[in-house]
């Protein structure tokens, strides 16, 4: 296993194991401010594609430490990564819109 995918492990065990409180309804769940959470996630995936473009460009100037395998990695976490974050986008527009059009 290389080092990109034991780190990629590593992030999805860290998130099931922010996700298990959601899990249990009886437990108490911290509150977290969604405007930072939001910006946390969006900071995390501009990260993901700053470091895909910096491997990109390390590949392509003849790196030695950098293969194909790890660009090509890289690139798909970062666009799965993006492509999740539209989806919520659209989820929260969508439903701003829906509240703003129900009758008072």
């Amino acid at each position: 296993m290389d080092i990109q995918a034991t780190g990629l492990l590593s992030e999805m065990q860290a998130m099931r194991s922010e996700l298990q409180p959601l899990a249990a309804p009886n437990t108490a769940v911290p509150q977290q401010d969604f405007a930072a959470l939001l910006s946390q996630a969006v900071n995390s995936v501009n990260g993901l594609q700053k470091s895909t473009d910096d491997l990109r460009t390390r590949f392509e100037l003849g790196d030695d430490s950098v293969s194909l395998e790890s660009v090509m990695i890289s690139a798909q976490k970062s666009s799965l990564a993006f492509d999740a974050t539209v989806q919520v986008r659209n989820k929260v527009v969508e439903a701003y819109k829906t509240i703003m059009n129900m009758p008072v």
